[in-house]
Protein backbone atom coordinates (compact mmCIF):
# COMPACT_ATOMS: atom_id res chain seq x y z
CA UNK A 1 0.00 0.00 0.00
CA UNK A 2 1.32 3.41 -1.05
CA UNK A 3 2.48 5.56 2.14
CA UNK A 4 -0.53 8.11 1.98
CA UNK A 5 -3.18 4.52 2.02
CA UNK A 6 -1.79 3.95 5.96
CA UNK A 7 -3.45 7.22 6.52
CA UNK A 8 -7.45 6.02 6.17
CA UNK A 9 -8.99 2.94 6.68
CA UNK A 10 -12.35 2.96 4.81
CA UNK A 11 -15.02 1.52 7.03
CA UNK A 12 -17.75 0.80 4.25
CA UNK A 13 -17.23 -2.12 1.45
CA UNK A 14 -16.31 -0.16 -1.99
CA UNK A 15 -15.50 -2.36 -5.49
CA UNK A 16 -11.60 -2.91 -5.78
CA UNK A 17 -10.13 -2.45 -8.55
CA UNK A 18 -7.23 -4.92 -10.29
CA UNK A 19 -4.72 -2.37 -10.65
CA UNK A 20 -5.30 -0.51 -7.39
CA UNK A 21 -5.52 -0.35 -4.09
CA UNK A 22 -9.30 1.32 -3.46
CA UNK A 23 -8.54 2.88 0.08
CA UNK A 24 -5.25 4.14 -1.12
CA UNK A 25 -7.25 5.86 -4.05
CA UNK A 26 -9.53 7.09 -1.93
CA UNK A 27 -6.91 8.62 0.58
CA UNK A 28 -4.50 10.27 -2.12
CA UNK A 29 -8.19 11.73 -3.69
CA UNK A 30 -9.57 13.24 -0.13
CA UNK A 31 -5.51 14.68 0.52
CA UNK A 32 -4.77 16.02 -3.25
CA UNK A 33 -8.19 17.56 -2.78
CA UNK A 34 -7.83 19.10 0.80
CA UNK A 35 -4.42 20.28 -0.55
CA UNK A 36 -6.25 22.32 -3.19
CA UNK A 37 -8.42 23.49 -1.60
CA UNK A 38 -5.72 24.90 1.32
CA UNK A 39 -4.10 26.66 -1.83
CA UNK A 40 -7.29 28.51 -3.23
CA UNK A 41 -8.48 29.57 0.41
CA UNK A 42 -4.74 30.57 1.31
CA UNK A 43 -5.16 32.99 -1.92
CA UNK A 44 -8.28 34.16 -1.38
CA UNK A 45 -6.79 35.20 2.21
CA UNK A 46 -3.39 36.48 1.58
CA UNK A 47 -4.20 39.88 2.38
CA UNK A 48 -5.41 38.71 5.88
CA UNK A 49 -3.36 39.38 8.84
CA UNK A 50 -4.63 36.74 11.17
CA UNK A 51 -4.70 34.05 8.83
CA UNK A 52 -2.05 31.84 6.92
CA UNK A 53 -1.43 28.73 5.18
CA UNK A 54 -0.75 26.68 8.21
CA UNK A 55 -3.73 27.72 10.09
CA UNK A 56 -5.98 27.06 7.26
CA UNK A 57 -4.54 23.81 6.52
CA UNK A 58 -4.63 23.05 10.48
CA UNK A 59 -8.31 24.04 10.48
CA UNK A 60 -8.95 22.81 7.35
CA UNK A 61 -7.29 18.76 8.76
CA UNK A 62 -10.36 19.20 11.96
CA UNK A 63 -13.19 19.65 9.89
CA UNK A 64 -11.53 16.58 7.62
CA UNK A 65 -11.16 14.90 10.40
CA UNK A 66 -14.43 16.00 11.82
CA UNK A 67 -16.53 14.36 8.07
CA UNK A 68 -14.65 11.04 8.02
CA UNK A 69 -15.48 10.47 11.78
CA UNK A 70 -19.53 11.20 11.16
CA UNK A 71 -18.84 9.10 7.69
CA UNK A 72 -17.88 6.10 10.08
CA UNK A 73 -20.10 6.80 12.71
CA UNK A 74 -17.19 6.90 15.15
CA UNK A 75 -16.52 3.34 15.57
CA UNK A 76 -14.12 2.45 13.12
CA UNK A 77 -10.59 2.44 14.64
CA UNK A 78 -7.52 3.52 13.21
CA UNK A 79 -9.28 5.77 10.56
CA UNK A 80 -6.49 8.49 10.96
CA UNK A 81 -2.89 6.99 11.74
CA UNK A 82 0.19 9.62 12.43
CA UNK A 83 2.96 8.23 11.00
CA UNK A 84 6.39 9.30 12.47
CA UNK A 85 8.35 7.55 9.14
CA UNK A 86 5.87 9.30 6.61
CA UNK A 87 6.59 12.76 8.76
CA UNK A 88 10.26 12.12 9.16
CA UNK A 89 11.52 10.21 5.75
CA UNK A 90 9.04 11.95 3.46
CA UNK A 91 8.05 15.61 4.87
CA UNK A 92 10.39 17.59 6.87
CA UNK A 93 13.41 16.90 4.36
CA UNK A 94 12.00 19.07 1.30
CA UNK A 95 10.94 22.02 3.55
CA UNK A 96 14.34 22.18 5.39
CA UNK A 97 16.78 21.95 2.79
CA UNK A 98 14.56 24.89 0.60
CA UNK A 99 14.66 26.73 3.75
CA UNK A 100 18.30 26.33 3.69
CA UNK A 101 18.93 26.90 0.02
CA UNK A 102 16.55 30.33 0.11
CA UNK A 103 17.90 31.37 3.38
CA UNK A 104 19.51 35.00 3.58
CA UNK A 105 23.00 33.55 4.67
CA UNK A 106 24.46 37.08 5.13
CA UNK A 107 21.73 37.83 7.72
CA UNK A 108 21.55 33.66 9.44
CA UNK A 109 25.47 33.94 9.97
CA UNK A 110 25.69 37.39 11.30
CA UNK A 111 23.37 36.24 13.64
CA UNK A 112 25.00 32.69 14.48
CA UNK A 113 26.24 32.70 17.62
CA UNK A 114 22.73 34.55 19.46
CA UNK A 115 20.87 31.17 17.06
CA UNK A 116 23.25 29.02 18.87
CA UNK A 117 22.96 30.28 22.06
CA UNK A 118 18.97 30.15 21.70
CA UNK A 119 18.55 27.22 19.98
CA UNK A 120 21.14 24.94 22.30
CA UNK A 121 21.66 26.80 25.58
CA UNK A 122 18.27 28.11 25.33
CA UNK A 123 16.70 24.50 24.71
CA UNK A 124 18.50 23.09 27.49
CA UNK A 125 16.84 26.04 30.14
CA UNK A 126 13.49 24.94 28.64
CA UNK A 127 13.78 21.13 28.56
CA UNK A 128 14.75 21.60 32.51
CA UNK A 129 11.92 23.74 33.29
CA UNK A 130 9.19 21.66 31.44
CA UNK A 131 10.52 18.50 33.22
CA UNK A 132 10.86 19.67 36.36
CA UNK A 133 7.48 21.60 36.22
CA UNK A 134 5.77 18.38 35.15
CA UNK A 135 7.48 16.50 37.76
CA UNK A 136 6.31 18.33 40.28
CA UNK A 137 2.79 19.06 39.31
CA UNK A 138 1.34 16.26 37.82
CA UNK A 139 0.79 14.39 40.45
CA UNK A 140 -1.34 17.01 42.02
CA UNK A 141 -3.52 16.55 39.07
CA UNK A 142 -3.60 12.92 39.55
CA UNK A 143 -1.44 11.59 36.90
CA UNK A 144 0.96 9.00 38.86
CA UNK A 145 1.81 6.63 36.90
CA UNK A 146 4.81 8.23 34.78
CA UNK A 147 7.88 7.59 35.30
CA UNK A 148 11.00 9.82 35.88
CA UNK A 149 11.96 8.79 32.36
CA UNK A 150 8.43 9.65 31.24
CA UNK A 151 8.75 13.30 32.32
CA UNK A 152 12.21 13.86 30.92
CA UNK A 153 10.78 13.01 27.69
CA UNK A 154 7.90 15.36 28.31
CA UNK A 155 10.33 18.33 28.44
CA UNK A 156 12.46 16.76 25.30
CA UNK A 157 9.38 16.88 23.22
CA UNK A 158 7.58 19.92 24.08
CA UNK A 159 11.08 21.88 24.01
CA UNK A 160 11.00 21.59 19.94
CA UNK A 161 9.81 24.85 17.90
CA UNK A 162 7.80 24.62 15.32
CA UNK A 163 10.02 25.66 12.80
CA UNK A 164 7.68 24.56 9.56
CA UNK A 165 5.01 27.30 11.32
CA UNK A 166 8.10 30.08 11.61
CA UNK A 167 8.35 30.05 8.08
CA UNK A 168 4.79 31.13 7.51
CA UNK A 169 4.09 33.89 10.00
CA UNK A 170 7.82 35.57 9.61
CA UNK A 171 8.69 37.24 6.89
CA UNK A 172 12.03 36.83 5.26
CA UNK A 173 12.17 40.22 3.22
CA UNK A 174 10.05 42.24 6.04
CA UNK A 175 11.86 41.39 9.24
CA UNK A 176 15.24 39.61 7.96
CA UNK A 177 16.42 39.70 11.55
CA UNK A 178 13.80 37.85 13.38
CA UNK A 179 13.10 35.51 10.69
CA UNK A 180 16.92 34.44 11.17
CA UNK A 181 16.49 34.70 14.75
CA UNK A 182 13.52 32.57 15.72
CA UNK A 183 14.30 29.97 11.89
CA UNK A 184 17.50 29.39 12.99
CA UNK A 185 16.77 28.70 16.00
CA UNK A 186 13.99 26.27 15.19
CA UNK A 187 15.97 24.23 12.79
CA UNK A 188 19.31 24.42 15.74
CA UNK A 189 16.13 23.67 18.53
CA UNK A 190 14.63 20.73 16.72
CA UNK A 191 18.15 19.11 16.33
CA UNK A 192 18.84 19.15 19.92
CA UNK A 193 15.30 18.62 21.53
CA UNK A 194 15.60 15.19 19.38
CA UNK A 195 19.31 14.76 20.59
CA UNK A 196 18.00 15.14 24.22
CA UNK A 197 15.33 12.77 23.30
CA UNK A 198 17.07 10.06 22.01
CA UNK A 199 19.82 10.57 25.36
CA UNK A 200 16.85 10.50 27.58
CA UNK A 201 15.71 6.72 25.76
CA UNK A 202 18.30 5.70 26.23
CA UNK A 203 19.48 6.85 29.70
CA UNK A 204 20.16 4.06 32.35
CA UNK A 205 18.36 5.52 35.75
CA UNK A 206 20.21 3.19 37.55
CA UNK A 207 23.79 4.16 36.43
CA UNK A 208 23.77 8.25 36.61
CA UNK A 209 26.71 9.83 37.72
CA UNK A 210 28.04 13.39 37.37
CA UNK A 211 29.94 12.41 33.90
CA UNK A 212 26.29 12.27 32.72
CA UNK A 213 25.12 15.58 31.40
CA UNK A 214 29.11 16.31 30.59
CA UNK A 215 28.34 12.60 28.16
CA UNK A 216 25.06 13.99 26.92
CA UNK A 217 27.11 17.90 26.22
CA UNK A 218 29.87 15.85 24.40
CA UNK A 219 27.18 13.76 22.72
CA UNK A 220 25.38 16.92 21.18
CA UNK A 221 28.71 18.75 20.31
CA UNK A 222 29.62 15.46 18.16
CA UNK A 223 26.38 15.29 16.53
CA UNK A 224 26.27 19.29 15.83
CA UNK A 225 29.32 19.01 14.16
CA UNK A 226 29.26 16.01 12.77
CA UNK A 227 25.76 16.62 10.96
CA UNK A 228 27.00 19.86 10.13
CA UNK A 229 30.17 18.88 7.93
CA UNK A 230 28.40 16.11 6.21
CA UNK A 231 26.31 18.18 5.03
CA UNK A 232 28.82 20.58 4.16
CA UNK A 233 30.61 17.65 1.98
CA UNK A 234 27.85 16.88 0.20
CA UNK A 235 26.82 20.41 -0.95
CA UNK A 236 30.92 21.03 -2.40
CA UNK A 237 30.38 16.90 -3.63
CA UNK A 238 27.42 18.30 -6.02
CA UNK A 239 28.82 21.45 -6.79
CA UNK A 240 31.74 19.77 -8.07
CA UNK A 241 30.22 17.47 -9.84
CA UNK A 242 27.82 19.79 -11.51
CA UNK A 243 31.03 21.96 -12.69
CA UNK A 244 33.11 19.45 -13.48
CA UNK A 245 30.90 17.75 -15.50
CA UNK A 246 28.80 20.07 -17.17
CA UNK A 247 26.18 17.84 -16.52
CA UNK A 248 23.71 20.70 -18.23
CA UNK A 249 25.56 20.65 -21.71
CA UNK A 250 23.21 17.34 -22.44
CA UNK A 251 20.22 17.32 -20.37
CA UNK A 252 19.22 19.96 -17.85
CA UNK A 253 17.10 17.77 -15.86
CA UNK A 254 19.93 15.26 -14.97
CA UNK A 255 21.71 18.27 -12.99
CA UNK A 256 18.13 18.89 -10.94
CA UNK A 257 18.16 15.30 -10.31
CA UNK A 258 21.74 15.01 -9.21
CA UNK A 259 21.11 17.97 -6.85
CA UNK A 260 17.64 16.89 -5.51
CA UNK A 261 18.99 13.21 -5.06
CA UNK A 262 22.06 14.44 -3.62
CA UNK A 263 20.14 16.82 -1.11
CA UNK A 264 18.03 13.63 0.03
CA UNK A 265 21.14 11.82 -0.07
CA UNK A 266 22.66 13.92 2.56
CA UNK A 267 19.39 13.35 5.30
CA UNK A 268 19.33 9.80 4.72
CA UNK A 269 22.85 9.20 5.62
CA UNK A 270 22.93 11.49 8.24
CA UNK A 271 20.01 9.28 9.86
CA UNK A 272 21.60 6.23 8.78
CA UNK A 273 24.42 6.76 10.83
CA UNK A 274 22.58 8.28 13.77
CA UNK A 275 23.65 11.93 13.34
CA UNK A 276 21.03 14.85 12.77
CA UNK A 277 19.43 14.97 9.63
CA UNK A 278 17.92 18.23 10.23
CA UNK A 279 20.84 19.81 10.61
CA UNK A 280 22.73 18.01 7.60
CA UNK A 281 20.30 18.82 4.84
CA UNK A 282 20.07 22.14 6.35
CA UNK A 283 23.47 23.22 5.66
CA UNK A 284 23.49 21.30 2.26
CA UNK A 285 21.12 23.64 1.08
CA UNK A 286 23.30 26.27 2.62
CA UNK A 287 26.04 24.79 0.23
CA UNK A 288 24.46 24.08 -2.74
CA UNK A 289 22.57 27.61 -2.96
CA UNK A 290 26.01 29.30 -2.71
CA UNK A 291 28.16 27.11 -4.89
CA UNK A 292 26.16 24.67 -6.79
CA UNK A 293 23.33 26.93 -7.96
CA UNK A 294 25.81 29.05 -10.27
CA UNK A 295 26.94 26.02 -11.80
CA UNK A 296 23.90 25.24 -13.53
CA UNK A 297 22.23 26.85 -16.65
CA UNK A 298 19.92 29.37 -16.46
CA UNK A 299 16.87 27.39 -17.33
CA UNK A 300 18.38 24.91 -14.32
CA UNK A 301 18.75 27.97 -12.01
CA UNK A 302 14.75 29.17 -12.58
CA UNK A 303 13.62 25.70 -12.53
CA UNK A 304 15.43 24.86 -9.19
CA UNK A 305 14.58 27.65 -7.72
CA UNK A 306 10.96 27.25 -7.91
CA UNK A 307 10.80 22.83 -8.07
CA UNK A 308 11.99 23.10 -4.14
CA UNK A 309 10.12 25.96 -3.04
CA UNK A 310 7.24 24.16 -4.28
CA UNK A 311 8.32 20.88 -3.04
CA UNK A 312 8.25 21.98 0.53
CA UNK A 313 5.41 24.45 0.22
CA UNK A 314 3.04 21.29 -0.39
CA UNK A 315 4.89 19.38 2.29
CA UNK A 316 4.34 22.26 4.58
CA UNK A 317 0.41 22.11 3.93
CA UNK A 318 0.10 18.39 4.19
CA UNK A 319 1.57 18.40 7.17
CA UNK A 320 -0.87 20.65 8.91
CA UNK A 321 -3.65 18.47 7.20
CA UNK A 322 -2.30 15.69 8.58
CA UNK A 323 -1.55 17.04 12.18
CA UNK A 324 -5.25 18.68 12.16
CA UNK A 325 -7.02 15.12 10.90
CA UNK A 326 -4.54 13.04 13.48
CA UNK A 327 -6.04 15.41 16.38
CA UNK A 328 -9.50 13.64 15.85
CA UNK A 329 -8.39 10.36 16.04
CA UNK A 330 -11.49 9.46 18.69
CA UNK A 331 -9.73 5.83 19.51
CA UNK A 332 -7.26 7.51 21.20
CA UNK A 333 -9.05 9.97 23.13
CA UNK A 334 -11.25 7.10 24.11
CA UNK A 335 -8.10 4.96 25.26
CA UNK A 336 -6.88 8.02 27.85
CA UNK A 337 -9.95 8.05 30.07
CA UNK A 338 -9.60 11.04 31.29
CA UNK A 339 -12.38 13.60 32.18
CA UNK A 340 -12.67 16.42 30.21
CA UNK A 341 -11.05 18.55 33.44
CA UNK A 342 -8.11 16.45 34.08
CA UNK A 343 -7.23 16.76 30.49
CA UNK A 344 -7.56 20.66 30.29
CA UNK A 345 -5.56 20.61 33.64
CA UNK A 346 -2.58 18.65 32.11
CA UNK A 347 -2.92 20.01 28.52
CA UNK A 348 -2.94 23.66 30.89
CA UNK A 349 -0.06 23.07 32.91
CA UNK A 350 1.79 21.74 29.64
CA UNK A 351 0.94 25.07 28.23
CA UNK A 352 2.19 27.56 30.99
CA UNK A 353 5.43 25.40 30.93
CA UNK A 354 5.78 25.82 27.21
CA UNK A 355 5.43 29.69 27.87
CA UNK A 356 7.77 29.76 31.29
CA UNK A 357 10.01 28.12 30.03
CA UNK A 358 10.51 30.02 26.96
CA UNK A 359 10.50 33.25 28.72
CA UNK A 360 13.09 31.69 30.65
CA UNK A 361 16.00 31.83 28.33
CA UNK A 362 14.74 34.21 25.45
CA UNK A 363 14.49 37.26 28.14
CA UNK A 364 18.26 36.32 29.92
CA UNK A 365 20.24 35.06 27.05
CA UNK A 366 18.78 37.96 24.66
CA UNK A 367 20.47 40.84 27.42
CA UNK A 368 23.83 38.32 27.97
CA UNK A 369 23.96 38.88 24.12
CA UNK A 370 23.25 42.13 24.07
CA UNK A 371 26.22 42.96 26.76
CA UNK A 372 28.91 41.29 24.26
CA UNK A 373 27.45 43.66 21.41
CA UNK A 374 28.88 47.64 21.23
CA UNK A 375 26.43 49.04 18.91
CA UNK A 376 23.04 49.77 19.38
CA UNK A 377 21.59 48.29 16.08
CA UNK A 378 22.80 44.97 16.76
CA UNK A 379 21.54 45.26 20.41
CA UNK A 380 18.22 42.98 20.70
CA UNK A 381 15.19 45.75 21.62
CA UNK A 382 12.58 44.37 24.29
CA UNK A 383 9.91 44.51 21.30
CA UNK A 384 12.22 42.06 19.11
CA UNK A 385 12.70 40.16 22.76
CA UNK A 386 9.04 39.91 22.88
CA UNK A 387 8.06 38.78 19.39
CA UNK A 388 10.90 36.59 19.20
CA UNK A 389 9.51 34.67 22.56
CA UNK A 390 6.02 34.71 21.24
CA UNK A 391 6.60 33.56 17.80
CA UNK A 392 8.84 30.31 19.11
CA UNK A 393 5.70 29.25 21.61
CA UNK A 394 4.02 27.58 18.34
CA UNK A 395 4.70 23.60 18.50
CA UNK A 396 3.89 21.21 15.36
CA UNK A 397 4.51 18.21 13.93
CA UNK A 398 8.01 16.99 15.34
CA UNK A 399 6.66 17.39 18.54
CA UNK A 400 3.89 15.17 17.34
CA UNK A 401 5.93 12.87 16.11
CA UNK A 402 8.12 12.36 19.13
CA UNK A 403 4.75 12.44 21.25
CA UNK A 404 3.80 9.52 19.45
CA UNK A 405 7.17 7.96 19.54
CA UNK A 406 7.55 8.00 23.93
CA UNK A 407 4.04 7.09 24.34
CA UNK A 408 2.04 5.00 22.22
CA UNK A 409 2.53 1.22 22.50
CA UNK A 410 3.93 1.29 25.89
CA UNK A 411 3.23 -0.85 28.61
CA UNK A 412 -0.17 -1.95 29.31
CA UNK A 413 -0.31 -0.74 33.23
CA UNK A 414 -0.11 2.82 32.18
CA UNK A 415 -1.60 2.92 28.71
CA UNK A 416 -4.49 5.34 29.91
CA UNK A 417 -1.82 7.93 31.49
CA UNK A 418 0.40 7.55 28.00
CA UNK A 419 -2.79 8.38 25.70
CA UNK A 420 -3.74 11.13 28.32
CA UNK A 421 0.15 12.37 27.34
CA UNK A 422 -0.33 11.98 23.50
CA UNK A 423 -3.78 13.72 23.55
CA UNK A 424 -2.52 16.77 26.05
CA UNK A 425 0.42 17.42 23.35
CA UNK A 426 -2.28 17.60 20.28
CA UNK A 427 -4.27 20.15 22.02
CA UNK A 428 -0.88 22.00 22.93
CA UNK A 429 0.13 21.95 19.36
CA UNK A 430 -3.55 23.02 17.95
CA UNK A 431 -3.67 25.74 20.75
CA UNK A 432 -0.10 27.07 20.07
CA UNK A 433 -0.67 27.48 16.32
CA UNK A 434 -4.04 28.48 16.07
CA UNK A 435 -3.81 31.29 18.74
CA UNK A 436 0.28 32.72 18.70
CA UNK A 437 0.20 31.65 14.72
CA UNK A 438 -2.76 33.44 14.22
CA UNK A 439 -1.72 36.88 16.73
CA UNK A 440 2.39 36.70 15.23
CA UNK A 441 1.50 39.11 12.05
CA UNK A 442 -0.70 41.34 14.25
CA UNK A 443 1.66 41.77 17.19
CA UNK A 444 5.02 42.44 14.48
CA UNK A 445 2.64 45.48 13.19
CA UNK A 446 1.85 46.46 16.67
CA UNK A 447 5.19 46.73 18.37
CA UNK A 448 7.34 47.11 14.93
CA UNK A 449 4.80 48.85 12.31
CA UNK A 450 3.04 47.73 9.80
CA UNK A 451 5.01 46.11 6.67
CA UNK A 452 8.31 46.76 9.10
CA UNK A 453 11.11 47.07 6.88
CA UNK A 454 14.46 46.68 8.16
CA UNK A 455 16.14 50.02 8.64
CA UNK A 456 19.16 49.50 6.54
CA UNK A 457 19.16 46.48 3.97
CA UNK A 458 20.46 43.40 4.31
CA UNK A 459 23.09 44.09 1.64
CA UNK A 460 24.54 47.05 3.06
CA UNK A 461 24.11 46.06 7.22
CA UNK A 462 28.15 45.45 7.10
CA UNK A 463 29.53 48.53 7.47
CA UNK A 464 32.31 49.41 4.79
CA UNK A 465 35.35 47.11 5.65
CA UNK A 466 37.59 50.66 5.38
CA UNK A 467 35.66 51.99 8.36
CA UNK A 468 36.52 48.53 9.89
CA UNK A 469 40.01 49.13 9.15
CA UNK A 470 40.50 46.18 7.14
CA UNK A 471 42.37 47.40 4.55
CA UNK A 472 45.33 46.58 7.18
CA UNK A 473 44.63 42.98 6.91
CA UNK A 474 44.61 42.85 2.83
CA UNK A 475 47.35 44.86 1.92
CA UNK A 476 49.79 44.03 5.23
CA UNK A 477 49.75 47.16 6.91
CA UNK A 478 49.50 50.03 4.45
CA UNK A 479 46.69 51.41 4.16
CA UNK A 480 45.20 52.56 0.51
CA UNK A 481 46.61 56.41 1.30
CA UNK A 482 50.02 55.46 2.32
CA UNK A 483 49.13 55.73 6.04
CA UNK A 484 52.10 54.09 8.67
CA UNK A 485 52.08 51.00 9.78
CA UNK A 486 49.55 50.31 12.44
CA UNK A 487 50.89 48.72 15.90
CA UNK A 488 51.07 44.90 16.06
CA UNK A 489 48.54 43.21 17.34
CA UNK A 490 46.00 45.46 15.22
CA UNK A 491 44.54 42.47 13.45
CA UNK A 492 43.86 40.70 17.31
CA UNK A 493 42.79 43.77 18.20
CA UNK A 494 40.26 44.31 15.36
CA UNK A 495 38.63 40.88 15.51
CA UNK A 496 37.97 41.29 18.93
CA UNK A 497 36.34 44.41 18.51
CA UNK A 498 34.27 43.23 15.26
CA UNK A 499 34.37 39.50 15.34
CA UNK A 500 31.01 38.84 13.04
CA UNK A 501 32.38 41.37 10.26
CA UNK A 502 35.98 40.66 10.08
CA UNK A 503 35.08 36.39 9.85
CA UNK A 504 33.03 37.55 7.25
CA UNK A 505 35.86 39.57 5.23
CA UNK A 506 38.50 36.56 5.87
CA UNK A 507 35.77 34.13 4.60
CA UNK A 508 35.21 36.17 1.72
CA UNK A 509 38.79 35.88 0.61
CA UNK A 510 39.31 32.52 1.71
CA UNK A 511 36.46 31.79 -0.17
CA UNK A 512 37.12 33.84 -3.86
CA UNK A 513 41.43 32.77 -3.74
CA UNK A 514 40.73 28.94 -2.78
CA UNK A 515 36.77 27.57 -2.55
CA UNK A 516 35.19 28.82 -5.83
CA UNK A 517 37.68 28.56 -8.32
CA UNK A 518 37.25 24.39 -7.46
CA UNK A 519 33.98 24.31 -6.84
CA UNK A 520 32.27 27.29 -8.68
CA UNK A 521 29.79 29.98 -7.64
CA UNK A 522 29.13 33.71 -8.89
CA UNK A 523 31.48 34.59 -11.07
CA UNK A 524 34.00 32.04 -11.25
CA UNK A 525 31.73 29.44 -14.00
CA UNK A 526 33.13 29.51 -17.18
CA UNK A 527 30.95 30.45 -19.83
CA UNK A 528 29.26 27.41 -21.57
CA UNK A 529 26.89 27.46 -24.47
CA UNK A 530 23.19 27.81 -22.49
CA UNK A 531 24.61 29.24 -19.13
CA UNK A 532 24.14 32.28 -17.50
CA UNK A 533 27.85 34.22 -17.07
CA UNK A 534 26.92 36.91 -14.24
CA UNK A 535 23.37 37.92 -15.09
CA UNK A 536 22.15 35.40 -12.86
CA UNK A 537 19.40 36.39 -10.26
CA UNK A 538 21.71 37.16 -7.39
CA UNK A 539 18.87 37.22 -4.59
CA UNK A 540 20.45 33.85 -3.81
CA UNK A 541 23.62 35.49 -2.52
CA UNK A 542 22.26 37.78 -0.23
Amino acid sequence: MSVLGILFRIPFPIRSSSAFNTSTVIAITVFFTLLCACIVIGHLLEENRWANESIISLLLGLVSGAVVLVVSKGHSKEILVFSEELFFIYLLPPIIFNAGFQVKKKQFFKNFSTILLFGVLGTIISFCIISLGAFLLFKRIGVTQLGVQDYLAVGAILSATDSVCTLQVLSQDETPFLYSIVFGEGVVNDATSIVLFNAVQQLDLSNISAMTPLSLVGTFVYLFFTSTALGIVVGLLSAYLIKTLYIGRHSTDREIAIMMLLAYLSYMIAELISLSGILTVFFCGIVMSHYTWHNITENSRITTKHSFATISFIAETFIFLYVGMDALDIDKWKESKASAGTSIAVSSTLLALVFIGRAAFVFPLANISNCTKKRGSEKIECRKQFIIWWSGLMRGAVTVALSYNEFSNSGESSTSEQSLMITSTIIVVLFSTLVCGSVTKPLIEVLLGRNAMPAVSDATDIPSLEDLGIPFLENGGQSEEGHKKKPKGSNFRLFMRHPTWTAHYLWRKFDDKFMRPVFGGRGFVPYQPGSLTGAADLSQEH
